[in-house]
């Protein structure tokens, strides 16, 4: 979605449906004593430390008495994560799906044995995009009135249904926002995924399915999708969430590698761990994501310039290999465009957050300089 300043543009300026006041009302046109008076009368919540690591990291049964599937009751958020709807559902994140980053990242932890510093990553760049980093929470589906009074425009605050952060085109088994629906469960969508595993992967999902399908989603897309876009940061999403069923949605007790087609459908579809399910042993994060990247070598991040199958090359989005560009220029584009003067409570709690995104760069190795769009 971040190929050009246009795209940047559509991600700021995201249209929401205005209701009443506080929920969704903008503050913009106010004086800028106004604007701080209005934030500052907000319920603030300075945002706490991510957790860290689990101490105990063994597989275990994490469909269990205390976790119990719940149906969805009104007004409930789910979205296009099946991990974290399924969370949801079991209430390791709040049910109703409204959750803060801190019970994001050890719910991940918790379910999926998800590696600290990945999970603290995906959390906190997505938060910062999609939560209210004034009242500290986010809706894993749509913008919601539970996440509290909105921050000043360009902010949406609109979810992880928003287009095209940790959602985005080539889903595995949502369609392209093109086509309307990007947050529900698409059965043609899922039926590619079957017929991969079928002819690639002796009717079980593994990861040489995961990059035959990949490849072919990506091209199905350039042919179908005339607004079809893969740039960082979806572009990084994109190729991990083709393992992350491998690694997370096979019982832990199984080492085989090998994803049970009806064990997908309870994640994607229906939003429940299988009976019995136990998390992996171990944390991890992207393994097998090589597998993935090697059938398509030359990939470059790009979008359809003029419609159907008119691939063009963003030279500006970081590539795959290129971890701290990523970080750049989601700090400085794409945080700056929806936050473009913060100041009070507001500039507090988003250089709060971006500490910890930094922090978890570090973590996972990134040797990326600090960037600091608000002063230090």
């Amino acid at each position: 979605m971040f190929a050009s300043l246009a795209v940047f543009t559509l991600l700021a300026l995201k249209a929401c449906t205005v209701s009443a006041f506080p929920a969704y009302q903008s503050l913009a046109g106010l004086t800028r004593e106004e604007l701080d008076a209005a934030v500052a009368s907000v319920n603030f919540v300075p945002p706490p430390p991510p957790p860290g690591p689990l101490s105990d990291q063994s597989a275990k049964l994490v469909n269990d008495a205390a976790h119990p599937y719940q149906p969805l009751q009104p007004g409930d958020q789910r979205g296009p994560c099946p991990a974290l709807n399924t969370l949801a559902s079991h209430g390791y994140l709040p049910r109703n799906g409204v959750a803060t980053p801190v019970q994001l990242v050890t719910a991940v932890q918790e379910g999926f044995n998800l590696e600290n510093s990945f999970a603290r990553f995906l959390v906190y760049s997505t938060f910062l995009v999609n939560g209210n980093p004034i009242t500290n929470l986010m809706s894993i589906g749509d913008k919601t009135s539970a996440t509290g009074q909105d921050p000043p425009k360009p902010a949406t605050v609109a979810g992880l249904d928003t287009h095209n952060n940790c959602e985005g085109d080539t889903s595995m088994t949502r369609a392209d926002s093109f086509f309307g629906d990007n947050h529900s469960f698409n059965e043609t969508r899922f039926q590619n995924l079957v017929k991969y595993s079928q002819k690639y992967g002796a009717g079980k999902y593994n990861y040489t399915v995961a990059a035959q399908l990949r490849k072919f989603l990506i091209e199905d897309s350039i042919q179908n999708n005339p607004q079809f876009t893969l740039v960082s940061p979806r572009l990084f999403t994109a190729f991990a969430e083709s393992v992350f069923p491998i690694n997370f949605f096979i019982d832990g007790r199984d080492t085989s590698g090998q994803l049970d087609l009806d064990v997908a459908r309870s994640f994607f579809q229906n939003m429940t761990f299988p009976p019995d399910f136990f998390r992996r042993s171990g944390a991890v994060s992207n393994v097998g994501q090589d597998v993935v990247t090697n059938l398509m070598p030359n990939f470059k991040p790009g979008y359809n310039a003029r419609g159907v199958n008119t691939f063009t090359v963003d030279p500006t989005s970081a590539t795959l290999t290129q971890p701290c560009v990523r970080y750049y220029n989601f700090v400085n584009n794409n945080i700056k465009g929806l936050y473009p003067n913060p100041t009070g409570v507001l500039k507090q709690a988003l250089n709060i957050n971006l500490q910890y995104l930094y922090e978890a760069t570090v973590a996972a190795g990134d040797n990326c300089t600090q960037v600091f769009p608000y002063g230090h």
